[in-house]
């Protein structure tokens, strides 16, 4: 069978890969589950690289992201830019998605662009609830970025930070 999409067909199609874009990144699940059923790729991704899964879990959107999971979304598929959904959430503080993709078998100590790990983001943008949560899942303290910098290095700059300006230091 030779089947040949009309330019028509071919625009609502894109038009559809637009909306279901949108409703990832809305935290739509009820209009982007009958789309995924009905054959729409679970890895779509946009211009920038950025799935279905990286734009709900950057957004903070655990149902759609755990639909697409269960719908077998590729945890760790990076974006353009080299980020990893993971990686997203950690600098968002996003402790519960985190924890769902860690349930899903993300990389823990993925590089994230330039060396730096889901770990080093938490740290730098002074997430500690995060930090916690990824030093206690097993992430490396001793992986070192692209300058030599160790994840280490970021939680004691994180820590000092918290201390100086009298937040919440990471344990």
């Amino acid at each position: 069978m030779n089947a040949t999409l009309t330019a028509a067909e071919e625009q609502r199609y894109a038009e559809l890969q637009q909306m279901a874009l949108a409703f990832a990144r809305a935290g739509d699940t009820d209009a982007l589950a009958p789309m995924l059923a009905h054959g729409l790729p679970v890895n779509l991704a946009d211009a920038k690289g950025n799935t279905l899964l990286m734009l709900a879990c950057y957004h903070g959107h655990r149902a759609t992201a755990r639909l697409l999971l269960d719908r077998g979304a590729d945890v760790d598929r990076p974006n353009d830019r080299g980020q990893t959904p993971l990686g997203g959430v950690a600098f968002k503080g996003e402790v519960e998605i985190v924890g769902l993709l860690l349930d899903h078998g993300a990389d823990i100590d993925a590089n994230n662009g330039a060396g730096m790990t889901p770990i080093m983001f938490a740290a730098m943008f002074g997430r500690h609830a995060v930090v916690a949560q990824l030093e206690a899942r097993g992430a490396s303290l001793h992986r070192r970025n692209r300058l030599g910098l160790s994840a280490r290095w970021f939680v004691r700059i994180s820590n000092w930070f918290a201390r100086v300006f009298h937040s919440k230091a990471i344990a």
